[in-house]
């Protein structure tokens, strides 16, 4: 029976950047699964590739054939933007490892759909000096910069990964992220080759 590995942090703790260079890991031969979302695509990202871009009406759709396994609605000061994962087959725990990026409340969902045994958490940490300015960083690169999204996420996440939910969710390891993110890689790396073998 395969594990799903489900990586978290908070905005611009470098989850997609590890992700990224974990899933390349041809010893841990992980596979992706290409989560939903009904946010607008932001400069560079492609449909399919980090996410499947969706409609409203096509989330409800979803909804209403009971596809949804985990979801969350973020109400930005652009309307409510929707992230989920579909039971759309992509996810088959007798064919191998998953690599996934979530959050607290979609690791638990997971967790509990697919049982916790078959579910490990990867929490990424890093301090919040560290993430604002990554989050600045990669503003200033949008076309059109987010600033006040920017900091309704990074307010929010501090309460979505509060001490309290961490314990509650029994999130007992972390990695961090505040120095060299290879180091923070290598770590994952071999956390989940022992978890695998």
């Amino acid at each position: 029976m395969g594990k799903i590995f489900l990586l978290m942090g908070k905005s611009s703790s470098g989850k997609d950047s590890i992700y990224r260079e974990v899933i390349k890991k041809e010893n841990l031969a992980l596979k992706k699964v290409v989560p939903y979302t009904t946010r607008p695509m932001r400069d560079g990202e492609k449909d399919g590739v980090q996410y499947l871009f969706k409609t409203e009406e096509e989330y409800i759709r979803f909804k209403d054939d009971k596809k949804i396994i985990e979801e969350r609605t973020y109400h930005t000061n652009y309307g409510p933007w929707r992230y989920f994962t579909v039971d759309d087959g992509q996810i088959d725990l007798e064919s191998g490892n998953y690599l996934v990026i979530g959050t607290l409340e979609s690791y638990c969902y997971i967790r509990d759909y697919f049982g916790k045994d078959n579910v490990i958490p990867l929490y990424i940490d890093t301090d919040a000096r560290t993430r604002l300015q990554r989050a600045m960083n990669r503003e200033d690169k949008q076309e059109h910069p987010r600033y006040d999204e920017m900091c309704r996420r990074f307010l929010a996440d501090e309460e979505d990964f509060s001490e309290d939910k961490l314990s509650e969710a029994q999130i007992d390891v972390r990695f961090e992220n505040n120095g060299k993110i290879e180091d923070c890689i290598e770590e994952i790396t071999e956390y989940i080759a022992q978890k695998i073998r």
